[in-house]
């Protein structure tokens, strides 16, 4: 496998990225992996490399490069990352601090600089790009889908955050500009409010191009086996939408 970490120049700076895809079997259909709150770490380029083996090349911007080098990893005794909740509140401010500075049209525009990236010269196929987006991440991806519909054309939001608002580029309101596949993973047992929205957003959508797919995990806090969290996704998913 091939791993190196690069610059994007994008309209605000360069965008530091992590990129990996295999050493042959070229070119490879591109994928952008949209990060959690807590940035960029070892968990997420686990992440990338597992999508990558299977024969994608896959991208890992860091978000936060506007504010600078931003990583948070609070770990218990077996190495894994703390859940927010088990966080004291100075923790949990240090974490959110970085989101309250970062856009959604900041990271539409920087995925627009990604997508000028692929066209010079990357081993990518030319056409469609994938996503995967956790947290903050999972709204991203439909955001980016819904900005550059003929070429973010495959997502997956996973437990995404705030997904639902009164703003103009609130997901459910981009809808209708969707050509591909979005599918949306929830977990059963949250303690945040993303069932609710998970549901209303399924309702939203209606009119929507794209095979919208919600489901729920009979598993605490997350729909997947999560970055960020303690807890690993058990059983089957159970769908909960359309």
């Amino acid at each position: 496998m091939h791993e190196r970490v690069i610059e994007i120049p994008t309209a605000d700076g360069r965008m530091e990225t992590f990129i990996t895809h295999p050493e042959e079997g070229g070119p490879f259909a591109p994928v952008v992996i949209y990060m959690d709150v807590w940035g960029l770490r070892e968990e997420l380029y686990d992440i990338a490399r597992k999508v990558a083996v299977v024969g994608y090349y896959v991208l890992l911007p860091d978000l936060y490069y506007r504010q600078g080098r931003i990583r948070h990893q609070w770990r218990n005794e077996r190495g894994q990352m703390i859940s927010m909740h088990n966080l004291d509140p100075e923790r949990q401010a240090q974490v959110r601090a970085p989101l309250q500075k970062l856009s959604d049209a900041m990271v539409v525009a920087d995925s627009g600089a990604i997508l000028d990236f692929l066209g010079m010269g990357e081993p990518v196929r030319p056409g469609g790009v994938g996503s995967i987006g956790y947290c903050m991440g999972g709204r991203h991806v439909m955001c980016v889908a819904g900005a550059f519909p003929e070429r973010f054309v495959a997502g997956a939001s996973l437990h995404g955050t705030q997904l639902v608002s009164d703003r103009d580029d609130s997901p459910p309101r981009l809808a209708d500009r969707l050509r591909g596949e979005l599918y949306c993973g929830f977990a059963e047992k949250d303690r945040m409010p993303r069932r609710r929205c998970a549901k209303h957003s399924v309702r939203r959508l209606p009119g929507a191009r794209s095979a919208i797919v919600t489901w729920c995990t009979p598993a605490p806090n997350t729909a997947t086996r999560s970055p960020t969290a303690t807890y690993t996704t058990r059983g089957p998913p159970t769908g909960t939408g359309k």
